[in-house]
């Protein structure tokens, strides 16, 4: 909670991705607030009181989710929202801003993308969800040890610099200095 609170704040992109992660751990612990209590919430250094308002938000995203059923697969609408807002942004940028530097690293990113969405489980997804799946996907081969080859490694990095981009829009427009 405290971790999203900071990245929802401060990088929006990395706040996706950190729920997507935090998703995929209440999914491993089954559910079970006992499990994430003992494997993760007593492991961190936080005061009683601190462990206690972690645990209510657990509690809280294992109803979301199950209420939103998405025990097996899927984000909460929550964060499905931001990734929207972050398309509607890359389209602005685009279309309406005409942010020249946006569109130069956007088109370099582009020329990657097709070969994702071919191995994406969802063909429907925007660019922006591709790039944030991509990024996800990114972070399981580190978390499994598995090697990434340079193409893929240039494309990440493609992908990175364009949510990066667009993150620190993202701020900005929620500040109202967009």
């Amino acid at each position: 909670m405290y971790i999203s609170r900071q990245k929802k704040e401060e990088n929006i992109a990395e706040y996706v991705l950190y729920m997507w992660q935090i998703e995929d751990v209440v999914r491993a612990c089954g559910f079970e607030i006992d499990k994430i209590s003992t494997f993760i919430i007593d492991q961190q250094e936080l005061s009683d009181a601190q462990k206690s308002e972690l645990n209510e938000w657990y509690v809280s995203l294992i109803q979301k989710m199950k209420l939103q059923r998405i025990e097996k697969v899927g984000h909460l609408y929550e964060v499905n929202d931001v990734i929207m807002e972050m398309t509607y942004l890359h389209n602005s940028l685009l279309e309406y801003y005409k942010d020249e530097k946006y569109a130069k690293i956007y088109s370099f990113a582009e020329q990657f993308l097709e070969e994702f969405k071919k191995v994406s489980n969802n063909p429907n997804a925007s660019n922006i969800e591709v790039f944030f799946n991509a990024l996800y996907a990114k972070l399981i081969l580190k978390i499994q040890g598995k090697e990434i080859s340079d193409g893929t490694s240039e494309a990440f990095e493609a992908f990175t610099n364009v949510l990066a981009y667009l993150s620190a829009k993202y701020n900005k427009m929620k500040k109202g200095e967009l």
